[in-house]
């Protein structure tokens, strides 16, 4: 099947049109997906070797968020707008974007979202985290763990709070999480080389190329 037929496929399913693969074992691919019209991100694909729990940052707390909080629908919601302006704002360096921006940001998760994500997490499938400080949450991470493996996804840090190790520490509890629920593969793919150097801190170690396609925005 070639790869303007996957995406009508996917045309047809109403899902988006997007690929993921490792770039080491189908190299080919690159060019074919290219070709058909997708962006193509490429992404140092790490993988957990050994922990290596970076020092608490000072004055945070992280931690996994509970389903059963009464603060959750809250709490999911703030977490939802530092992912939110982490990713507009991509990197590793300090920025003016801060707690103003994330509250004026949040807005409250659909019913539908918040319950799947709550089932989620009291199953162990599914599992938020976040680091907050005085100034509330300015962290946030995410795993989803499968009977195979478990991937580190969506970890994200304000601008305002950038290089105070927040987002290894957060990298780190994911990852511990996953570990003790017997997970020996933890992996995730990071956005960029400077990214990654953030994430060798929780130890992980790069192994190959992620390639991540979609559609130019």
């Amino acid at each position: 099947m070639t790869v303007d037929a996957v995406r009508a496929r996917q045309r047809e399913l109403g899902v988006p049109e997007a690929f993921e693969w490792v770039h080491e074992t189908t190299p080919a691919l690159l060019d074919a997906v290219r070709a058909s019209g997708l962006d193509v991100r490429l992404a140092p694909l790490m993988v957990r070797m050994a922990p290596a729990a970076p020092p608490a940052p000072g004055g945070a707390r992280v931690r996994l968020l509970d389903p059963d909080d009464p603060d959750f629908a809250r709490d999911f919601a703030t977490r939802s707008a530092v992912a939110d302006l982490g990713f507009a704002n991509l990197g590793t360096a300090t920025g003016p974007i801060g707690p103003a921006e994330r509250d004026a940001a949040a807005t409250p998760t659909p019913d539908a979202r918040l319950a799947y994500f709550r089932d989620a997490a009291r199953a162990g499938s599914f599992q938020h985290a976040v680091a907050e400080t005085a100034e509330g949450i300015v962290a946030t991470g995410a795993i989803q763990v499968a009977p195979t493996g478990a991937e580190v996804v969506g970890v994200a840090t304000l601008p305002s709070a950038r290089r105070r190790g927040l987002g290894a520490a957060v990298t780190d509890l994911l990852a511990r999480y996953a570990q003790e629920q017997g997970c020996d593969l933890v992996f995730l793919s990071a956005e960029s080389d400077a990214v990654a150097r953030v994430y060798e801190r929780s130890g992980f170690v790069r192994i190959g190329t992620a390639c991540i396609a979609e559609n130019p925005s």
